[in-house]
């Protein structure tokens, strides 16, 4: 993917830089500025039919979301951060990673008071919104992870990074970017990330029942049947 070059700015620029100077269309912003809560933002974006990344994988960025139609978890996060953004909170993110036999997570984060909750576009009904009464970050990871398991069954959560402002990432990157957004992605993977488990409790880990494992496979946007199904948050 070619660099954005659009901007030119130290990362404290960016960090002051007010979203209407992003180069978004007055349209995008008023569609963005219309989702004055976070369930407002998380209902806005389970609306988004999921990303099947059927012609190859993407990383969208906001405005190719809004164009496309199409989003899933990093891209979804993209947009809900971009939406605090535009109400004036800061467009915070948590990279969640997991074993290898999984797929990470990105959520986008708000703070209510002193507890933390999360924004989260995902294809499943259980990695979705939390609701700020989580006291630290690592409480609102760990509500993620009973839920967060692969085909068979297998809990696969197993570390967390600390809050990311996307600001401090050029907009041209994941706001106005028209080519997958790559570089934003790989910033975000790289983060420092702190384990949930040691490896005892892995070891120690039950499978999800065969119930909890139909009723996880049940989706908002199935697939074309003409399509085949690609894993993803």
């Amino acid at each position: 993917m070619a660099r954005a070059t659009t901007m030119r700015r130290s990362a404290a620029d960016w960090r002051t830089l007010p979203l209407a100077r992003v180069g978004l269309t007055r349209r995008e912003l008023a569609t963005l500025r219309m989702l004055d809560t976070p369930a407002k933002i998380q209902a806005f974006v389970n609306r988004i039919p999921i990303n099947h990344e059927h012609d190859g994988e993407t990383v969208l960025s906001v405005r190719e979301v809004l164009r496309q139609r199409r989003a899933h978890c990093i891209e979804g996060a993209f947009v809900a951060a971009c939406a605090l953004w535009a109400r004036g909170e800061p467009p915070l993110v948590l990279h969640m990673d997991c074993d290898i036999s999984d797929y990470p997570h990105v959520i986008t984060l708000f703070r209510r008071g002193h507890c933390w909750g999360a924004v989260s576009k995902t294809n499943g009904s259980r990695l979705r919104f939390r609701d700020a009464v989580y006291r630290s970050l690592r409480e609102l990871a760990l509500s993620y992870f009973h839920e967060y398991t692969n085909k068979r069954g297998e809990k696969t959560l197993r570390s967390y990074t600390a809050a990311f402002d996307l600001r401090r990432i050029d907009p041209a990157l994941w706001v106005t970017n028209r080519d997958s957004c790559w570089e934003a992605h790989d910033r975000l993977e790289a983060l420092r990330h702190y384990a949930l488990l040691s490896r005892t409790q892995i070891r120690h880990l039950a499978r999800c029942d065969p119930f909890e494992r139909r009723v996880g496979r049940f989706v908002q946007y199935p697939p074309p049947k003409n399509k085949a199904r690609r894993t993803q948050r």
